[in-house]
């Protein structure tokens, strides 16, 4: 029955309890202690009710204990201490302050579809959304001026439950808006702010909630409003749900929506972060809106808009891009792409590695990385694969020299190390090791931390999950309708002392959950040793259409039920941010089993170690960089293999083999102390390694000095005075379009004679060549120099460049070039000479995709 009148009702607190609303708005909450230990004071039983959720908890709380809390000067005291803490928090100034200066304006706006801030939130489904959620922590912890930008779903991801035979059910409770942690931003007129965006000739509308990240705020789109049709108000209504249509229809409003509640906001940035390919949409709307604000060419604003774009891929395999078919193209941007000045084809062809296939669909992936100036994986080995996967953008540039960088993942430390672990770090490495993790002299500091201390630590972690694990055990029984002797049993699962292995992330095949059950034998004796057990425990959700994800959830529930394993190993059901922070913070080893190299990055290890948990890992994503002998153990040396069956077996034997030979000898060589020296001897090395490095601020830094600043600059240098740089560097670029088909490479020569002999090392080798520059000038082109060592094909594959000096012109419009080329080293060697088109305004010379080989 639909409502005559709705109306909020808010927490009524006493006039001195009142900064508690404003702390409960803020999610700096979710990584400062003593602020969740402040509302888990007030009532910690509607606390673990509310599951984390400072709002809806106050709305509940008995009034009369709200009255007497007022009046309690303890808590008064510690609600004083948060509320100035806060306070301090935000005005106090930070990296991005004293490095680029005091103005607080927004520079950068950061586009995801999900983010993953904490448990209450549930606007995640896994890895990209909890990177985001540290990516939006850090940018606050430095002072990066920085505003995210998603959507607010319904119902979110979905909720995991279990059946008996262990297959896993879906079920998608409805988010509670007016409970949350957000609020709804409204106009002068008090009613919501909403933007439209063209759906299928109507208006989709969508308001917009603030969500606040300390000194970030973070827009989220939704579309559930009166105004909307049905099907238009169900679009943000499950985070990745429905079809190829639906999945459109939210990258519409992710991409073009989230640009116009900007502008509806009057928040206008400079550099546009596209993280994924979800929010492609956006280069487009920010093309159009330029095109209509400046009266400029679609050519000439998109060079604004791309080199002020930064876009990360996630993904290493082609299917998991989105890609959308022509026909579904047509259906939502037959109008769009008109008020673009662009033809189907021309329109399409910006999706596409193959501008001329009229068969191939538009690629997201593909129209983000051509409306980009900054372009990035997320670790080295990703970012290789990811210039393999993607050179098609880039025809005729060496794999090597594809321009898509790798910026290094990382996590937000402070979210996710114990409260135990950051007392102890705050009194040995200082109360503001936060702020500077990646600091030198914190890896040092490590080494100070008392051995008894660090361990009694750690193993208090490890009890508390394991209670935890008994306890959620016992719950997901019960809702099975177990017998009184099957939870019984779960009371006795695991054992606090012995050496735990966590594994917990999105189940898909490809990360392979299921290896260490491979030999089931083997595995049997390993948990079975009384003086040197071992025991497991999985968590992770599969994507609801993904059986083959499901079946291997399945396969560990029913390995969980086979005599001695039951009480080792157990699968813990609806994975997410808070089961995470158990398993991470608990667990002694962390275990990864991706196939090389489909796993981009891989996040859950990095927060392992911050707790001092050792990682065993494939040599894939991080680990690929971040592996040393003295920091965890690599299962294989990143071999390649044909067969998968094989591989498996492999790779599970050498598995065994470290739990077997090196793992657990290491944890049960105890001293007369009772402490594994050996083994927190590693557990530092790896803390003092690997936190400096792969930890978010440093990321967010990375990000700042290298794409954000650089793409902020490009924006101002090419909209100044009309556009009249862009208009400059698109008028340019068209000359070369038009005439770079005319360059050519028309001799080439050296001094080494033509006996077809070589060279010492040592030497140099002058090589010259003639370019005919056809109606193009010296200044519109480089001429390099390609050479290095031929491979057991005899292909020049790892060249490098060297560029060319112009010399004298040799009539018509053909100029001479030459270099000296130096010989380093012996072997077979070879070279080339390329052209290149050159101007001062490239973010990379491979901009225009264009190059002539001799």
């Amino acid at each position: 029955m639909r409502p005559l009148r709705t109306f909020t009702i808010e927490p009524s607190l006493p006039e001195v309890l009142t900064p508690l609303l404003e702390i409960a708005h803020n999610l700096w909450w979710s990584w400062h202690g003593d602020a969740q230990d402040l509302f888990r004071r007030l009532d910690s039983d509607a606390w673990e009710d509310c599951y984390h959720n400072p709002v809806a908890m106050l709305g509940r709380i008995d009034q009369q204990r709200l009255m007497d809390m007022a009046k309690d000067d303890g808590f008064l005291t510690h609600l004083q201490r948060v509320h100035q803490d806060l306070t301090d928090y935000l005005g106090k100034p930070g990296w991005w302050t004293k490095t680029f200066g005091g103005d607080r304006t927004v520079q950068v706006a950061y586009f995801c579809a999900e983010y993953g801030i904490t448990e209450c939130l549930p606007m995640y489904s896994g890895g990209l959304g909890v990177l985001a959620g540290d990516h939006i922590k850090s940018a606050s912890d430095i002072d990066v001026p920085l505003v995210g930008v998603g959507m607010l779903y319904q119902q979110g991801y979905f909720r995991q439950r279990l059946n008996a035979d262990g297959w896993q059910l879906e079920l998608f409770p409805r988010n509670d808006f007016h409970n949350m942690p957000v609020r709804l931003i409204r106009g002068d007129n008090g009613q919501p702010v909403t933007i439209g965006v063209e759906m299928l000739g109507r208006v989709a509308k969508a308001q917009i909630w603030r969500l606040q990240v300390g000194r970030v705020s973070l827009l989220l789109l939704d579309t559930n409003v009166p105004e909307n049709s049905p099907e238009d108000r169900h679009i943000t209504s499950q985070l990745y749900g429905g079809d190829q249509e639906m999945r459109i229809r939210q990258e519409i409003v992710l991409g073009i929506g989230g640009v116009r509640a900007m502008k509806a906001l009057g928040i206008s940035p400079k550099a546009f972060h596209m993280n994924e390919g979800h929010s492609a949409f956006l280069g487009l709307e920010r093309t159009r809106i330029l095109m209509a604000e400046q009266g400029v060419t679609f050519d000439e604003a998109r060079e604004a808009v791309a080199a002020s774009n930064v876009f990360t891929t996630h993904t290493p395999v082609p299917a998991g891009n989105d890609a959308f078919e022509p026909w579904l193209i047509d259906k939502y941007f037959a109008n769009y792409w008109v008020q673009l000045g662009l033809t189907r084809e021309q329109f399409l062809a910006l999706g596409r590695q193959e501008t001329g296939n009229k068969d191939e669909p538009m690629n997201l992936t593909v129209l983000a990385l051509r409306f980009s100036g900054a372009r990035n994986g997320v670790s080295k080995l990703h970012g290789e694969v990811s210039r393999k996967l993607w050179a098609g953008v880039w025809p005729g540039v060496p794999v090597s020299e594809v321009p898509i960088e790798a910026v290094r993942n990382g996590v937000h430390v402070r979210s996710w190390i114990s409260h135990d672990m950051a007392t102890l770090y705050d009194r040995y490495l200082g109360p503001g090791w936060h702020e500077r993790p990646m600091d030198a002299t914190v890896r040092k500091a490590v080494d100070q931390i008392p051995d008894m201390e660090l361990w009694r630590t750690h193993e208090r972690r490890r009890e508390r999950l394991v209670a935890f694990a008994r306890r959620r055990l016992r719950e997901q029984l019960s809702k099975r309708g177990a017998g009184s002797a099957e939870l019984a049993a779960a009371e006795e699962a695991l054992d606090p002392e012995a050496l735990t292995i966590g594994f917990a992330r999105r189940f898909a095949t490809y990360k392979r959950a299921n290896l260490i059950l491979a030999d089931l034998d083997r595995l049997t004796k390993l948990v079975s040793r009384a003086d040197r057990r071992c025991q497991m425990i999985f968590a992770g959700k599969a994507h609801p259409r993904d059986n083959p994800g499901k079946d291997l959830i399945r396969q560990i529930v029913h390995a969980g039920r086979l005599g001695v394993l039951r009480r080792s190993v157990v699968f813990v059901e609806d994975y997410d941010m808070n089961v995470a922070r158990y398993l991470v913070q608990g667990v002694d080893i962390w275990l990864n089993t991706p196939l090389r190299p489909m796993e981009a990055s891989g996040t859950s290890g990095m927060k392992a170690a911050a707790n001092g948990a050792l990682n065993v890992s494939v040599p894939d994503g991080w680990w690929a960089e971040g592996y040393d002998p003295s920091v965890g153990w690599a299962i294989g040396s990143g071999e390649a293999y044909d067969d998968l069956e094989y591989q498996n077996t492999v790779e599970s034997q050498a598995l065994y083999d470290l739990l077997e030979k090196e793992i657990l000898p290491l944890f049960y060589d105890r001293g007369a102390d009772g402490l594994p020296r050996g083994w927190i001897g590693r557990m530092k090395a790896s803390i003092g390694t690997l936190v400096p490095v792969f930890n978010t601020h440093r990321m967010v830094r990375e990000y700042a000095e290298r794409c954000y600043v650089p793409a902020a600059k490009r924006w101002d240098e090419l909209t100044a005075s009309g556009l009249a740089r862009g208009k400059e560097l698109g008028a340019w670029k068209q000359k070369v379009r038009e005439h770079f088909s005319e360059v050519r490479v028309e001799s080439v020569s050296d001094d080494m004679g033509d006996g077809g002999g070589g060279t010492k090392v040592g030497k140099s080798v002058r090589v010259q060549a003639v370019v005919n520059l056809g109606r193009l000038s010296a200044s519109d082109v480089t001429v390099e120099l390609y050479c290095g060592a031929l491979d057991e094909d005899g292909q020049l594959n790892a060249g490098r460049a060297l560029p060319m000096e112009q010399g004298g012109q040799e009539g018509g419009n053909r100029v001479r070039y030459s270099v000296d080329m130096p010989c380093a080293r012996s072997g077979m060697a070879g070279y080339t000479v390329r052209v290149l088109p050159r101007h001062e305004l490239l973010a990379s010379p491979h901009e225009l995709a264009m190059i002539r080989w001799a």
